[in-house]
Parts: structure tokens; C-alpha cells; sequence
């Protein structure tokens, strides 16, 4: 098991949380409480980067949800990074692939 590590980034327009390792009920809370504290302060596009994102179980496709939601009804964006082939595996089989903003490159958002 790999611990979860959470870096945010600031770039140009959009605030990047870059995972690191296994997004499940052990380490879950601990994206909740950067986003939250990101989210606190309005950013213009938050980007959720999951290309070195070992493993996701429920509880952290809940939380993917439950970021997505929240910039909805805020009316900001959030894009997706895509990960390695057994993350996009989860997010395909669960149809998330098609609710959230996948994109390829983070470099690439406007």
C-alpha cells in the first residue's frame, strides 16, 4: 500500500492538486481537506491530476464526485488529468470517464 501524497501547484489560471499514490479510504480525507481549503479561495480552475494514481477505490471515486459537484454548483471548472491504464479502467467501467472534464495535459487547459 502507498500512502496518498497530495502538492498543489499554482499555474496560470488554475490551481493543480497532483496525486501521488493510492486514493482509497485511508488516505481519502486527506483530499477532501486540500480541496476544501483550495476551494476556500475561489480558484478559477482546479485541476485534479491523476496520472501517478496507483489505485482508487469507492470512497475516492466519491470524492472525485463530490469535487465535481461542488464546482458545478459554484460555477467553476474542474478537469480531470487522466491516470495510468487501471484508473482509467475505474473511471470507464463507472462511466466517469463521461460525467468528468478528462483531459490528456494539464499544460493544455485554458
Amino acid at each position: 500500500m502507498t500512502a496518498l501524497e497530495v502538492t498543489t501547484e499554482q499555474h496560470p489560471g488554475q490551481t493543480r492538486v497532483v496525486l501521488v499514490g493510492e486514493l482509497d479510504i485511508a488516505s481519502t480525507q486527506t483530499l477532501e481537506n486540500e480541496l476544501s481549503a483550495i476551494e476556500a479561495n475561489s480558484p478559477g480552475t482546479l485541476v485534479l491530476d491523476l496520472r501517478r494514481v496507483e489505485f482508487i477505490d469507492s470512497t475516492g471515486l466519491r470524492a472525485l464526485i463530490a469535487a465535481d459537484e461542488r464546482a458545478r454548483s459554484d460555477g467553476r471548472r474542474l478537469a480531470v488529468v487522466r491516470g495510468p491504464n487501471t484508473v482509467e479502467r475505474l473511471l470507464a467501467v463507472t462511466q466517469l470517464d463521461q460525467r468528468l472534464d478528462m483531459v490528456e495535459d494539464p499544460d493544455s487547459i485554458d
